[in-house]
Formats: C-alpha cells, sequence, structure tokens
C-alpha cells in the first residue's frame, strides 16, 4: 500500500511518500481502507518532535516511534479481526486514532473496533475525517469543562482553526456570547459560524483590553496563564487546549494553584479520544455543527499539505484524501 511515513523529526520535507506492507487486524482491531484524513496541532507537533513534552509522551525521545502519523481517519471497514462485534466488512467509519496507534496517512490502517463510529450516510468522507478530534476537543471546552450556559461570555483563542470554530458553533448552540480571536483572514469565517465579536491578535491583544470573559478556550496559547487570569471573570474559567511548552507547563503546575486560592478555575483539557462521537454526529445531522474544510490534498501532496498547515492561516480543517 502506498503512505507517508518519517524516521526522523524536523520540518515537511522528512515526510516520504512511499510503498510499505499493508497492516493486519489483530483480534479487536479493524482494517480500514482509508477515504480521507485530516491534519491536527498533534500531527504537527508529533512531526517535528516539539514541543518536547510529545516526545516524553510517547512520541519517541530521539526519533519518532510512529513512523506513519495521522490520528483522524475516515474510510471503510476492509477487514475485521475474529473477536470485532461493532462492525463488518463494508462498514463506513470515522474516528480518532490518537489512542489507538495513528497511521491515517496511509492507504490502509488498522484500528482498535472502540475508536471507531459508523459514519452516517449524509456526512461525506471529507467531513467525517474533520470531526472525530476538533469535534471531541471542543465539545469538552464547551460542554463538559465549561459548562457554557445561555448569556455567558465565551473567548476561544484561535477561534478559526479546526476546533475554534466548532467551538464557536458549539458555544453559540448553548446560548452564550462569543468571541473569536485569530488573524485577520478569519475574521469573516468567524463571523459566518456566529461568532458576536472577532478580535484581530495582530491588532490587538484581548488580555489588555479590560474585557472580561466567564469561559476561555484557548486553542494556540499566545499568553501566560496570568494573562488569562486577568481576563477572566470572578468564578471565571480558562482551559488550555493547545499551545507551547511554557504554557503547557503553567497550566498543568501553575493553574491548579490559582484555582486552589482563587474564583477562577485553571488549566488543561484532558482530550479524551471519541468520547460523545454519537453525540457530535447527532449534532451535525441536526444542522447544529459542521466541520469547515480549507483545502484538500491528495495524499502524495502531504508535505505541501504539511507546509500549508504550519503557515497557520488555514481555516477549520485541512484534509487528505487518498485519490483525488
Amino acid at each position: 500500500m502506498k503512505a507517508v511515513v518519517y524516521s526522523t523529526y524536523g520540518l515537511p520535507d522528512v515526510l516520504q511518500f512511499k510503498e510499505v506492507d499493508q497492516p493486519v487486524p489483530g483480534d479487536h482491531d479493524v482494517l480500514i481502507k482509508t477515504y480521507a484524513a485530516s491534519i491536527n496541532s498533534w500531527d504537527w507537533d508529533l512531526l517535528r518532535g516539539e514541543p518536547f513534552i510529545v516526545r516524553l509522551a510517547g512520541g519517541g525521545l530521539f526519533k519518532p516511534k510512529k513512523k506513519i502519523i495521522g490520528c483522524d481517519v475516515a474510510g471503510t471497514v476492509e477487514k475485521v479481526g475474529k473477536k470485532v462485534t461493532k462492525f463488518k466488512a463494508g462498514d463506513a467509519v470515522l474516528g480518532d486514532l490518537s489512542g489507538g496507534g495513528w497511521g491515517a496517512f496511509a492507504e490502509y490502517v488498522c484500528a482498535p473496533e472502540n475508536s471507531l463510529t459508523r459514519k452516517p450516510d449524509g456526512m461525506t468522507f471529507e467531513q467525517a475525517s474533520s470531526l472525530p478530534q476538533a469535534g471531541v476537543m471542543a465539545l469538552q471546552g464547551v460542554r463538559d469543562y465549561g459548562k457554557v450556559e445561555a448569556g455567558q461570555k465565551v473567548l476561544i483563542n484561535g477561534a478559526g482553526g479546526g476546533v475554534g470554530t466548532l467551538a464557536i458553533q458549539m458555544a453559540k448552540m448553548y446560548g452564550a456570547e462569543v468571541t473569536g480571536v485569530d488573524k485577520t483572514n478569519k475574521l469573516e469565517i468567524m463571523q459566518q459560524l456566529g461568532a458576536d465579536h472577532v478580535i484581530d491578535f495582530t491588532k490587538e491583544d484581548f488580555t489588555k483590553s479590560g474585557n472580561h470573559y466567564d469561559i476561555i478556550l484557548d486553542v494556540v496559547g499566545h499568553h501566560s496563564i496570568y494573562d488569562y487570569k486577568r481576563s477572566l471573570e470572578p468564578g471565571g474559567m480558562y482551559r488550555m487546549i493547545g499551545g507551547p511548552h511554557g504554557l503547557i507547563f503553567q497550566s498543568i503546575f501553575i493553574g491548579p494553584i490559582i484555582s486552589m486560592f482563587s474564583k477562577k478555575k485553571m488549566g488543561i483539557l484532558t482530550h479524551e479520544p471519541n468520547k460523545n462521537m454519537n453525540f457530535l454526529i447527532q449534532l451535525f445531522e441536526e444542522g447544529k455543527v459542521k466541520p469547515v474544510i480549507d483545502k484538500v490534498f491528495p495524499l502524495q501532496e502531504l508535505v505541501d499539505a504539511f507546509r500549508y498547515f504550519g503557515q497557520g492561516d488555514f481555516m477549520g480543517k485541512v484534509v487528505i484524501v487518498m485519490r483525488k
């Protein structure tokens, strides 16, 4: 089968499009014929080996352990392990493989059956590959951690990306007043998705504006945890979803201390892959949530796709298809 592999950390040029052996499913695994996958920040981090915590968290200290990255996948079941009960050959599925081996940037990938959900007929494979990780993180931030209610003020930092565009829609669904923060070229899409206010971070620092928010969801981490604390209402909540290693450290170690001695609750969002996927699919089918797809690249152009992703100008998701 064709796949994109790498053996050393670095920029997209370290990726190689080549022929590799097709994986063999274990007893509880499903072999998926991949139709679409999407790039997430975790893929970008694993490609570069930065921040360093991704190496410590299992990526490989000196060189990558995973030869094929890619966690969001959508495709059809090609073969099932002898103990698989949920799926059969021909079923259309989607899922986040970050908890079960990665490997979505290939024509075939094996995945534990409990990491997959059936794809509805009304959802394209491109849309299906855009939903799992970003959708779960957005739902965790808005509903599970934030417990967003009508009338609350929610700020999403990095609202023009995969998680952010979905989080805007979810926060509006629960009745919040939403402020989206991102680059100039993403302001229009944030408004189209329902953001009540948009801020261009290249021109304005929202942490110095004097405005306060009930909930801050931080996808990109441009500030210190103390800046975010200053921007919270008393009783407000900050959750870091993504960002540099310095903010990761602050959110893990300083956030709980601030929370202990303050009414403001601060910390990191702990991702739970594929949690509540059926609910996300229900929201999609009801027209309440729809992933934004910026560009679609064929697998053999994954290097170009990662270069584009690394520029940070994409809106929503960058999708990879096996055939185009």
